[in-house]
């Protein structure tokens, strides 16, 4: 508020935007989902009393770091095309869903391991829990996969230019929740839970 005169004059606050609303309202909901999983996870993990156990997780240190490093290069992305920069953007956005796809790749292959070595979904508890929160994890990714190439396409078609960036800041707030996630994943599954 500022006074001039003799007049009170009230500064027009500003709302958030209905899109950043609507994510942080998902992004919500979908955490309390998440927290069920890791509680249900820690809980399981070592309760089963035949089958595989936790010693054989191997973290996924370079698919981890995939994933982490997607959301700098997102947020990069963003940052280039608010400022009307369109082919860093799409240089930015084309390697988040790179490093994003590698991620997924990564989680495919670990779990080709862990079948062969008798953990499924189905071996017990632990392999339950594991890919019930494991994979909620990459439906999210898959998802996001989805939605980065989707803006890819219209991006190399024109369609995303400047006028665009706030609705691609709100897909990149899904993207960091993403990341988020996995943070909490990782350090329940191959940290805490071993």
């Amino acid at each position: 508020m500022t006074h001039l005169a003799g007049t009170l004059e009230i500064e027009p606050r500003t709302l958030p935007s209905k899109g950043k609303v609507g994510m942080l309202t998902l992004i919500a909901a979908e955490s309390a989902i998440f927290v069920i999983f890791v509680i249900a996870y820690l809980f399981y993990a070592g309760k089963s009393l035949s089958g595989p156990t936790t010693a054989i997780l191997r973290p996924p240190i370079f698919f981890t770091i995939c994933l982490l490093s997607s959301s700098f290069t997102v947020h990069l992305a963003v940052g280039a095309l608010r400022r009307g920069r369109w082919a860093p953007f799409v240089g930015w956005w084309v390697l988040t869903f790179t490093l994003g796809a590698l991620f997924l790749i990564g989680t495919g292959l670990e779990w080709k391991h862990l079948i062969g070595e008798g953990l499924t979904i189905r071996a017990n508890l632990l392999g339950t829990t594991y890919y019930s929160l494991v994979g909620l994890h990459a439906l999210h990714v898959l998802v996001g996969l989805v939605l980065l190439g989707a803006v890819t396409v219209f991006a190399l078609l024109r369609k995303v230019g400047q006028a665009q960036a706030e609705k691609v800041d709100v897909l990149s707030l899904y993207w960091h929740f993403v990341d988020a996630v996995w943070v909490v994943v990782f350090t329940v599954v191959y940290v805490v839970g071993r």
